[in-house]
């Protein structure tokens, strides 16, 4: 077998974690805090041994996202998430119904495909909604 470019001198493979993976990560960090943080600070939380460029990408990516917000503090940007976990998720989920021109049909099959606890759960909030 031939060596790859991830490949250390030694043959051992970096550990490269999925990007969906360190965002999660990187929100978990920042929902923690309660408190805007540098894209350092974050990197401190997440995992030291994580490059501070990488973090920085990854906090602009999410703002490009509509994810966190941003504000310059002094030479650097600060991040704070927009949504909590529950309204990143239902985002998410409003995100991938957008995404298909046959709503109807989304909905229905998302409907039909819940459990009785969540369907009685979607009848209450409905229903409290009016």
């Amino acid at each position: 077998m031939g060596t790859r470019k991830d490949e250390h001198l030694s043959g051992e493979r970096d550990e490269r974690r999925p990007a969906g993976e360190l965002e999660a990560a990187v929100m978990a960090a920042l929902w923690a805090a309660g408190v805007p943080l540098t894209p350092a600070q974050v990197q401190a939380e997440v995992a030291s041994d994580l490059a501070r460029t990488t973090v920085t990408t990854i906090l602009t990516r999410l703002y490009e996202k509509g994810t966190l917000d941003r504000e310059r503090q002094g030479r650097a940007y600060v991040y704070r998430p927009l949504q909590d976990p529950h309204g990143l998720t239902a985002l998410r989920m409003h995100s991938e119904l957008n995404r298909d021109s046959d709503r109807e049909t989304v909905l229905a099959r998302f409907v039909a495909q819940l459990n009785p606890d969540d369907e009685q759960v979607l009848r209450r909030l409905l229903e409290d909604g009016r």
